[in-house]
């Protein structure tokens, strides 16, 4: 989108579920908030990056970093936690990106990929990966996505979609064409205020998913898809996971 500017978000809770502390977990040397702050900053399709959380030892960590820092309040998820940086920072900007916290090896040619992809018809984006590996399509742990021909998406579950009847569990990857989900979301800036005012969902509630409440309430959703990986770090086992990437 010409002349569009996109100001990146990373959202940064301390009181994780399953990983308390997590943005602040050491992965070789380096804090998980870092490494994903360090690869945003090498984007150069965003104006701006803006690390947004609600724990002082974040912050203070950030700001050693040399990064920007938004204190928030507490918020349900990293959606509403984007819109109160973006409300308190006073940044103006076509589309907000959400850049997962947890995810230190997310590549800038990933991200840059998303913007580059943005128009004026694109209300939210996120992107999608090609799965070839029948062990992540039946883990309940990696969202899946199924889309329409115009790449807008049908459904995000939990669970493998579209279900494959007649296949064998070992070459169903080989037969049919599955998507995992990468959690890195763009919004349009006025979008994004309408975004954090709809209500929950039965179907969010259930896969507890937050995208389902946008598709739930009629929301477009762009689905770019990529060739690159993206690890999430969900619990401390997950980290020894990624240490070869180092």
């Amino acid at each position: 989108m010409d002349a569009s500017r996109i100001i990146a978000v990373i959202p940064a809770r301390y009181q994780s579920t399953r990983f308390v502390g997590k943005p602040l977990a050491d992965i070789g040397g380096k804090s998980m908030i870092q490494r994903v702050y360090e690869q945003a900053k090498k984007v150069a399709s965003l104006a701006e990056v803006i690390i947004a959380t609600d724990d002082s030892r974040i912050e203070k960590h950030a700001k050693s970093l040399g990064a920007r820092v938004v204190m928030t309040g507490e918020q349900a998820n990293g959606t509403g936690r984007c819109y109160e940086a973006i409300q308190k920072s006073r940044e103006k900007a076509d589309f907000i990106l959400n850049i997962q916290g947890d995810e230190p090896f997310i590549l800038p040619d990933q991200i840059d990929l998303l913007c580059k992809h943005l128009s004026h018809s694109t209300k939210i984006a996120t992107m999608a990966k090609r799965i070839t590996d029948s062990n992540v399509l039946f883990d309940p742990n990696v969202v899946k996505v199924t889309f329409n021909k115009l790449q807008r998406a049908l459904y995000f579950s939990r669970s493998m979609i579209p279900f494959s009847r007649n296949t064998q569990k070992e070459i169903c990857t080989e037969k049919t064409f599955f998507y995992k989900h990468i959690g890195v979301y763009a919004y349009q800036y006025d979008v994004l205020a309408q975004l954090v005012s709809l209500s929950a969902t039965p179907l969010e509630c259930t896969e507890s998913l937050e995208q389902l409440r946008w598709l739930e309430h009629g929301f477009d959703i762009q689905i770019v898809t990529t060739l690159f990986e993206s690890i999430g770090i969900d619990t401390p086992d997950d980290i020894n996971k990624v240490l070869h990437l180092i």
